[in-house]
């Protein structure tokens, strides 16, 4: 199987209340509060998030779009982990990562990403989860 995955997370002052949102076409649509914290990590959360679901459905592919550069070249090894706590986040998301046969990562511009920055929101708005199968 073959999942694309649109992330996106949020973080409604730096930090504070954060939320995630995972949209994978015709599978699932996930939205996730994270409580207080940052908006990097508020978006490895949903890498992670998207990665998790990919390996527990047996994806043989995953292909991630997000629209924060950061997370996405991070990932790609052209910019440095620096933060001790995102450092944690992008080993925890490396190792599901790894489970994956199959993976790519790719940067899009914010128009291209709003069913996950919808998510986020309602996550944020909400103060609650939701999942909705497709």
């Amino acid at each position: 199987m073959k999942l694309e995955a649109y992330i996106d997370g949020g973080s409604r002052g730096n930090p504070g209340e954060s939320g995630l949102g995972v949209y994978m076409p015709g599978f699932v649509r996930i939205a996730e509060f994270l409580g207080t914290q940052t908006n990097n990590y508020a978006e490895y959360s949903a890498l992670i998030c998207a990665a998790r679901c990919a390996v527990f459905s047996r994806c043989e592919e995953l292909v991630v779009y997000a629209d924060s550069e950061l997370v996405v070249k991070q990932i790609l090894g052209e910019y440095q982990v620096r933060n001790d706590i995102i450092r944690h986040l992008y080993e925890s998301a490396q190792r599901w990562i790894a489970l994956i046969p199959r993976f790519e990562i790719h940067h899009v511009r914010r128009e291209k990403n709003k069913e996950a920055d919808k998510l986020a929101n309602l996550a944020m708005d909400k103060h609650r989860n939701s999942v909705q199968w497709e």
